[in-house]
């Protein structure tokens, strides 16, 4: 007899921590263990501000998945275009364009978020992202090239444009990114002394009335303030009207000269939710509280692209927020409910209290709540880069993290371009790969097309 097939979609925090969670549970000769992903690490999201602004490296929060010890899982590299839930077949394009059908007995569908984005004139051709490790990578070199390139402008109007800044979305991933880059470009003008630093202005915007509501009043008051003293222009209740190559039209009418418009107001799950043909909540699939998707024999979901009932909350129709945190607890839930799916135990629901959040604002500031408790300034950085560090899943990670920041607050920043502004330039619809995605029908036609003809 052939051993079950298992197939986890996706490698985010969700996706690897069920895959080690099998790997450690499950004898060899139990089942068959795949994992189907474009890239052979784990990307350690909420650090990503900190390698577009240079103080960590690219490979410091990209965590190898064949560093584990127990590592036997076939990796597939590339991206799950679209799933059959009646053949049991999910159809995968490889990093070299091959698609590919792989059969399953289970299937763990953990394919994560992409980024939000409205219908805004010229949006997709000309913002930058923020979700990607290749897009951190990519907006440090832009922004240390507006530098480079305003100072050797002879053109004032040149000059200013490429001096500043426009950050949509006062969430997490905006406001870090704000900071954070702000600090960078900061530093950095000390060694151009052509230009004049209150000509780099950071604007951060949002259509929300409140900077990060979920931190409270308070915190999110006391960023905002943190960022107004360094000279980050915040403006809530409002958005982007139009956006073009050299200019940026805010809703409010205001037209800000600017190269750089980064875009992180938001995420949805993965188009290839919309493949299954199943039932969603706001774009999320609607699964049981044991995370399995209704009216589908061995299948799970979860992560960010998954609506999970929150129990800790005790509310009628409330799911678990896309946060790390109940992603990486979601991974071994749902390889513990797969593990008894397979041995013929009962299947336990999903159940976390919220630990908190921290939000690291470069430098001494930060804003936190462990636990409830607020914190502002240098504890608050102490128990934001503590939740960081620990929540690293390999010692590798930590070592080469906590040397990047010791190194970066004794020597600073060389404030050095890596090349990849040599090619074209790469924007928000050139990084997530959004349109390579199959219909449903797509898939069965697909599906059913690749099968052996009978007799």
């Amino acid at each position: 007899m052939t051993r079950p097939r298992i197939l986890v979609v996706g490698a985010g925090f969700a996706g690897v921590e069920c895959v080690r969670r099998l790997e450690r549970k499950l004898s060899p000769d139990e089942a068959d263990v795949t994992l189907v992903t474009p890239f052979s690490y784990q990307l350690y999201l909420p650090l990503l501000p900190q390698v577009a602004s240079g103080v960590l490296t690219p490979q410091s929060i990209a965590l190898s998945l064949r560093r584990s010890a127990r590592y036997r899982t076939r990796i597939i590299p590339g991206g799950a275009i679209g799933v059959d839930l009646k053949a049991k077949v999910c159809v995968v394009r490889t990093i070299t364009d091959r698609i590919v059908n792989e059969p399953y007995d289970y299937l763990v569908l953990a394919p994560g978020s992409v980024t939000r984005t409205f219908d805004i004139p010229g949006l997709t051709d000309n913002a930058f992202g923020m979700k990607t490790l290749a897009e951190a990578a990519y907006i440090r070199d832009h922004v240390i090239s507006q530098l480079d390139l305003a100072d050797a402008s002879q053109d004032p109007a040149e000059r200013a444009s490429r001096l500043q800044f426009v950050v949509v979305g006062g969430g997490y991933a905006g406001t870090e990114t704000a900071a954070c880059l702000q600090k960078l470009t900061h530093s950095a003008v000390r060694r151009y002394p052509r230009l004049d630093p209150k000509l780099i202005k950071w604007h951060l915007i949002d259509i929300a009335p409140k900077l990060m509501p979920e931190l409270g009043d308070k915190l999110g008051r006391s960023a905002q303030e943190v960022l107004r003293r360094r000279g980050i222009e915040v403006s809530l209740g409002v958005s982007i009207a139009k956006a073009g190559p050299e200019e940026v039209t805010f809703t409010d009418g205001r037209v800000v000269p600017t190269r750089t418009l980064i875009w992180t107001a938001g995420v949805v799950a993965s188009p290839l939710i919309a493949t299954l043909d199943a039932e969603t909540v706001r774009g999320r699939l609607a699964v049981t509280p044991e995370m399995t998707l209704p009216g589908s024999d061995g299948v799970f979901a979860l992560g960010d692209s998954a609506a999970v009932p929150d129990l800790a909350k005790g509310e009628e129709g409330a799911v678990c927020p896309p946060t790390a945190q109940h992603a990486m607890r979601q991974g071994k839930a749902v390889a513990d409910n797969v593990i008894a799916t397979l041995r013929g135990a009962p299947l336990q629901p999903y159940e976390h209290k919220d630990l908190g959040l921290v939000v690291d604002l470069g430098g001494r500031d930060a804003v936190s709540k462990p636990l409830g408790v607020e914190l502002r300034g240098l504890p608050a950085q102490v128990a934001a880069r503590g939740y960081h560090w620990w929540a690293l899943r390999t010692g590798v990670a930590k070592v080469r993290v906590a040397t990047n920041w010791t190194l970066n607050a004794l020597a600073g920043d060389d404030f050095v371009r890596t090349g990849f502004q040599a090619r074209r330039p790469a924007k928000l619809k050139d990084f997530e790969y959004t349109d390579t995605y199959l219909t449903p029908e797509q898939v069965r036609a697909h599906v059913e097309g690749s099968r052996p003809a009978a007799g």
